[in-house]
């Protein structure tokens, strides 16, 4: 089940320290109010079915879930709008703060303009620390090369896969990452749709225990190459790239140069829609 931003619940709890009338609030509560009655409808449809097991529950999670995709990312539009109109005061500030991470690259890079007034605000340092991890995997640079173990112990490197010709997804991910194993059924479907067509996965786990890794992939029917240092945290992936979160990925082009970064839910598919055609 995915998870709206609830910026009016979270975020402007810290309103006060805007010396400006924050005119968008109401908006961004109704939006908020939208998501809860959502959530509500889930949690009433798990009372009858906690595992979600049946058919049915299945479909509405899907729906439910889908439902509050595109409220998130309506969210996320309101919290670019109010950046863009509010370059010359503090108003930005609390909304880039607790959005930061679904603004994504683009929407940080817009937020963090050093004219901005607000930019020196102290509330901004964890945004400008994440905005530089970005850097380090941003559109237009080329892949860095990782050189790991897969999962029967033999040493592989990325470039095996990526600049060969082919757009390749580099998963980031771990077994023990409960939004990972929520997206994964994602990126399967959309491997299985696409993978004919030249389509190609890299999963680069943040594990430390093989087996656990080695688990997952089979549960969750991941059938592309797979690497890991086994390291968790401290694998080489997370400085080459920049990673201080997961899931997170990147898409590569054929000429192994990162197109676009943390496709996840809807905008993977319609990226490779975009791509391959239907």
């Amino acid at each position: 089940m995915k998870r709206i931003l609830t910026i009016a619940l979270i975020a402007l709890t810290t309103l006060t320290a805007c010396a400006q009338e924050d005119v968008y609030k109401a908006e961004m509560e109704v939006l908020d109010a939208q998501g809860e009655a959502i959530l509500q409808q889930y949690r009433e449809l798990m009372k009858n079915d906690p595992k979600g097991e049946q058919p049915a529950t299945k479909a509405k999670v899907t729906m439910l879930s889908d439902m509050l995709d595109s409220l998130g990312q309506v969210q996320v539009q309101l919290v670019r709008r109010i950046i863009r109109e509010n370059k010359d005061n503090e108003i930005p500030v609390p909304y880039i703060k607790n959005a930061m991470y679904e603004l994504g690259y683009e929407g940080l890079k817009e937020a963090l303009d050093p004219k901005a007034v607000y930019y020196n605000n102290p509330e901004l340092a964890k945004a400008k620390a994440l905005f530089s991890h970005y850097d380090k995997r941003k559109p237009g640079t080329k892949f860095h090369e990782l050189t790991m173990l897969d999962m029967n112990g033999k040493e592989v490197r990325l470039s095996q896969w990526v600049g060969r010709g082919n757009y390749v997804l580099i998963d980031f991910w771990a077994s023990w990452c409960g939004p990972c194993l929520r997206e994964m059924p994602n990126v399967v479907a959309n491997y299985e749709k696409y993978h004919k067509k030249g389509f190609e996965v890299v999963g680069v786990s943040f594990d430390q225990k093989q087996d656990a890794w080695m688990a997952a992939v089979q549960q969750l029917g991941m059938r592309w190459p797979q690497m890991s240092d086994l390291l968790g945290w401290k694998s080489a992936a997370a400085e080459s790239y920049g990673i201080s979160s997961i899931p997170s990925s990147v898409l590569v082009d054929p000429q192994g140069n990162i197109l676009a970064l943390d496709l996840r839910g809807r905008a993977l598919g319609e990226k490779l829609k975009e791509i391959y055609g239907e």
